[in-house]
């Protein structure tokens, strides 16, 4: 087993370090990714919609470039390394860890993220933690590449896009069709109503959209396909419904418990989902604890 390691870290190593050589063999025209950047985000409005998000925050908007920005600018950045996975999934809980490696630079950044798996049924089935972990991978790679790649750099891509999305609105009736298109495409996709998304932006009416607020409407477009809001919480206020259980006696004992002998004395004593999810958890961290 040990060998079987030492060959990965060591094939690891020389993949790595080939990358390196590479880098300072031909190393980034900054300038130049940013521009091919911008070109492949200027391609059409759909792709400049997805390049941006908003989420919102209490009583506040959280905007941003999205991952698929992030995704564009990494692929035209070259000589970088990032990965995401989900390395641990608790009762109520998952963590999604990403890394973004700058080879040219030797700048590394490693970022987690924690995502709910909790709902008003219980604990998510597995294809919805599946979902869930798959949102958490994305928002931590996007927020790893993001730590290492230059915001001025970044900043140049997200700002053509917004410019994109908001199009040609040199006139009131220009302007007007671009509010009309962007409401009935929400209205289509999420099924929600015109009052609702005026809401959602704090629109009295229409005529009153800006072209942020146009910016602001595809962002929470992306931030719900993304799986960092929902339609619920963007468009209607409402946070998802999320029942905390009541104290669990049992599951506290089962917590409480030092050896496998103790806990498994309690086995006979699980009716819920909860209780067997708990006693299945303490099991392998006992067996983990036995081992050491």
């Amino acid at each position: 087993m040990a060998s079987e390691t030492l060959q990965i870290y060591e094939g690891e190593k020389a993949l790595i370090d080939s990358q390196i050589a590479t880098a300072k063999a031909y190393p980034r025209n900054m300038s130049k990714s940013i521009d091919n950047a911008i070109a492949t985000v200027l391609r059409s409005t759909d792709i400049a919609e997805s390049c941006v998000y908003t989420v919102p925050r209490g009583a506040k908007k959280i905007s941003g470039p999205s991952i698929n920005l992030a995704k564009i600018i990494m692929q035209f950045w070259g000589n970088f390394r990032s990965a995401a996975r989900v390395v641990d999934i608790e009762n109520r809980t998952l963590t999604s860890e990403a890394v973004a490696f700058d080879i040219e630079t030797n700048v590394s950044v490693k970022i987690q993220v924690k995502r709910s798996i909790w709902g008003r049924e219980g604990r998510f089935n597995d294809d919805m933690i599946v979902v869930t972990g798959n949102a958490a991978n994305s928002i931590a790679l996007r927020n790893a590449i993001f730590a290492v790649i230059p915001k001025v750099w970044v900043d140049q891509v997200y700002i053509a896009a917004q410019k994109k999305i908001i199009g040609d609105v040199s006139t009131e009736e220009k302007l007007m069709l671009a509010r009309k298109k962007a409401i009935e495409t929400l209205k289509d996709r999420y099924g929600i109503t015109e009052k609702e998304i005026l809401k959602a932006i704090g629109k009295a009416a229409a005529e009153f959209i800006t072209k942020d607020d146009l910016i602001t409407l595809a962002g929470i477009d992306t931030a719900i396909k993304e799986g960092d809001t929902t339609v619920d919480l963007a468009f209607r206020g409402k946070a998802p419904e999320e029942e905390k259980p009541k104290e669990d006696r049992l599951i506290l004992t089962l917590t409480r418990c030092e050896t496998i002998a103790q806990l498994e004395s309690f086995k006979s004593q699980l009716k819920t989902n909860e209780q067997r999810v708990c006693y299945d958890e303490c099991f392998a961290k006992l067996k983990e604890k036995e081992k050491k």
